[in-house]
């Protein structure tokens, strides 16, 4: 590149900081180079969209089976074909937090799978970063620890035995959700709905959640708060004007729209449900083959009015387009006066599919009786967090079931 094109590449001194060795042509071609199409300026990242094309193509025509592609370089449409990842990062604090920014940037670019190196991909990661990092980063949609040659290891094993509970507790609790995250890839692919999501999607009316980027919500009804700084086992969380339950103890929290400062010790990452909502889950296996064949529950979140609804999509989870040619199974679920119904919306998927468990949050009182599709059943009530828990079920999802608890 000769000096008068320097100077007309040259980014404005207000951009600099953000490019690379202040220049366009840093770690690629010379913007002016010139490619079949035009000069590289102009074509610059429609290249990785058609390196994703293209690898998509090649692989569906090898494997008959759905590729899986992740690219750093991305353009309009990429989300078609593959997922990103947010390019290289520091190991710092920082860049953790800048992450949810980017994930929910690129949700709303239509590309919902979307992650960031967890724990940092360059410098070295202490254990207390990486164990924050890895508790937020099992609710990236797309959810990777990646590390530069030469740094220090940063895999869980790496670190104690506390570190490695928790990430391992984090990333069940992620397994454990996979139906419902599942249910949200459909939806972004069918609808064009988005998967993480900033909580003014939701509260659009709600002016204070405009600028809240250390929060972030899986769909409609999952809040994630996660700890965003060193030394910190305290999270000050803004809660819109609803009904929440604490994931893990099923409390419930009455809010108008403020903010609460809620325990973060080092083992959590604290998740909360919406009131009004039901959320398919399935007992985490060692491989996600292998959890598929276990059986499946429903969290149920009452609002206010005792009302619920929620959705299960599940097909084969490999073969390409079944959602186009109809074979995949969509269950319904509602509750409403302490009751709860299913209905099927489509079966075009042959699988044993069994609900095991039923777990209702925000039930008031400890019932006199239990019913599933009229025999009884088997539960426990938790009267200090009123939750409902019905379990040793083994209900087809396949067909409509009720749920029935009688209260005093």
């Amino acid at each position: 590149m000769n000096h008068s094109e320097r100077r007309r590449f040259k980014p404005l001194s207000t951009l600099s900081s953000g490019v690379a060795d202040n220049s366009l042509q840093a770690r690629t071609l010379c913007p002016s180079a010139k490619q079949y199409a035009g000069l590289h300026y102009n074509l610059h990242n429609l290249y990785g969209l058609m390196e994703m094309n293209t690898t998509h193509r090649a692989l569906l025509s090898v494997t008959g089976k759905r590729p899986f592609i992740i690219s750093r370089s991305t353009y309009s449409s990429a989300g078609r074909y593959g997922g990103h990842w947010l390019g290289d990062n520091e190991s710092i604090f920082k860049d953790m937090y800048y992450s949810i920014t980017g994930i929910l940037s690129f949700s709303m670019f239509g590309i919902p799978l979307i992650g960031a190196d967890i724990c940092g991909f360059n410098g070295n990661a202490n254990e207390e970063l990486c164990q924050r990092w890895h508790q937020l980063g099992a609710f990236y949609p797309f959810s990777r620890n990646h590390n530069s040659v030469g740094m220090s290891a940063q895999d869980p094993a790496s670190f104690s035995q506390a570190m490695q509970n928790s990430t391992r507790a984090a990333l069940l609790t992620r397994y454990l959700l996979m139906p419902y995250l599942y249910t949200l890839f459909h939806e972004a692919s069918s609808q064009g709905l988005t998967v993480a999501r900033p909580l003014f999607y939701e509260f659009p009316k709600d002016r204070e959640t405009y600028g809240i980027d250390k929060q972030f919500l899986w769909g409609s009804a999952l809040l994630i708060s996660p700890v965003l700084t060193q030394n910190t086992v305290k999270v000050k969380a803004y809660f819109p004007n609803c009904i929440w339950y604490d994931f893990y103890t099923g409390l419930r929290l009455a809010s108008e729209g403020k903010y609460a400062v809620i325990d973060a010790p080092m083992d959590k990452i604290n998740l909360h449900i919406r009131g009004g909502y039901i959320l398919p889950t399935q007992e985490p296996a060692l491989q996600a083959m292998k959890s598929r064949k276990n059986k499946f529950g429903i969290l149920v979140a009452l609002s206010d009015s005792g009302l619920a609804r929620g959705q299960l999509f599940w097909d084969d989870g490999e073969t390409v387009n079944t959602y186009e040619t109809g074979t995949y199974n969509l269950v319904t679920f509602s509750a409403a006066q302490d009751t709860i119904t299913s209905e099927l919306l489509h079966v075009g998927y042959k699988a044993n599919m069994l609900l095991g468990t039923v777990t209702v949050l925000g039930t008031p009182s400890r019932p006199q009786s239990v019913t599933v599709n009229g025999a009884k059943a088997d539960y426990e009530y938790d009267s200090e967090h009123k939750v409902l828990h019905i379990t040793d079920l083994s209900t087809d999802l396949l067909k409509p079931f009720t749920v029935q608890w009688k209260l005093a």
